[in-house]
This record gives C-alpha cells, structure tokens and sequence, in this order.
C-alpha cells in the first residue's frame, strides 16, 4: 500500500470525470493534473463505450499517454459510468500502483436489479463486475457534505483528509470539478465516427 503524501504543497493528482449526451456511442473522458495547491499541470482525453466494459482499460490509456511519474493518487467521478460501464480500480491501483479513490454524491441501495432489467441477456458478467467494487464507505467532509467512497491503495483515513483539503465547498472536490468542466466542454467533438 502507497500512501497518500499530503503534507507535500505540490502533490499532483489526476482526477477523471465524463460526460455523455442520450444517442451518444461513446462517453468523453476527461483528465486534469491538477497540484493540491489546485495549480493545473496538464489534461487528457479518453473514451469509453456506453453500456461497454472498456472503462477501465480507457484510464489505464490515459494515465499511460500523459508519460508521467509525479502524479501521487487517481480520483474518479462514480466508478459505475456510461450507462453501466463499471470501472475497476483494484485493477487500476495493481497496474499504476498509484492510490485509487471512486466518489460519488448519493445514497443508494445498489443497482443489482436495474442491472438485471438493463442487460436481460447478459447481466451476470456486470453483477460480477459490480460485486467486486465492494460496498462504499460514507464520510463528511469539513464543509458538512457527505461523499461515498471506494479506495484501494490507501487509506479511508488518509483519502477522507485528502478530499478535505481539495473540497472548497460542497461535495465535489475541486480536482473532480474542472474535470467534470473539461469533460463537458468537450461533449461537443463527435467521437462517433
């Protein structure tokens, strides 16, 4: 297990987001390097398959394409994205060795049933796929909001101090807010080609 370095001012992280439109083929993905003094220090771009199992393999790309050995910790906007494309970061962690950590905003039950009504003749490979990102830890942060959390690599201790000190205000840390805002801007180049 690697620690999270947070006592370094220029500890540099690269946090992922996306964005899709209904009709779209493909989900845009989007990636700042981002310092925790919140200096941004590079970006790149990815896609994955609605409904597809290529987002994981698509960070992976990504991380590999920015050529970099400065970046201390991955952090994703949910781990279940393009319409059930389900991301696993045991995997991600395994092959960076980079500390992982999956947010999301709400509470939710699970989503086993919608699953099986979504993919009626496939649904058992995506239920495993789900099952292994295991159950999500609940945490306030500072400003009062609550995050749920999938960690590998690190501590919940250490990743619940990390997202203090990257969330200025509200529930979405700053790292995943300019690449939610990337990932937007770009929704307008067409991957469907």
């Amino acid at each position: 297990m690697n620690h999270i370095h947070l006592e370094k001012k220029g500890l540099r992280g690269l946090a992922i987001a996306e964005s899709f439109k209904q009709g779209d083929d493909f989900s845009r993905l989007a990636g700042v390097v981002i310092r925790r003094d919140f200096i941004i220090d590079g970006f790149v771009f990815g896609k994955c398959t609605i409904e597809g199992d290529d987002a994981t393999d698509a960070i992976l790309d990504m991380y590999s394409r920015l050529n970099r050995d400065d970046i201390s910790y991955i952090i994703i906007s949910g781990l279940v994205i393009s319409m059930y494309n389900i991301i696993d970061i045991k995997k991600i962690w395994e092959t960076t060795k980079i500390p992982v950590i999956g947010v999301t905003y709400e509470e939710s039950r699970g989503i086993e049933d919608t699953i099986r009504h979504h993919f009626p003749n496939s649904y058992e490979t995506k239920l495993e796929q789900y099952s292994k990102l295991g159950k999500r830890t609940e945490i306030t942060l500072h400003t009062g909001y609550k995050l749920y959390l999938r960690n590998e690599g690190c501590l919940l201790e250490e990743a619940k101090k990390f997202l203090d000190l990257v969330t200025v205000q509200g529930s979405v840390p700053e790292p995943i807010k300019v690449a939610q805002l990337l990932a937007k801007a770009s929704s307008s180049l067409s991957f469907n080609q």
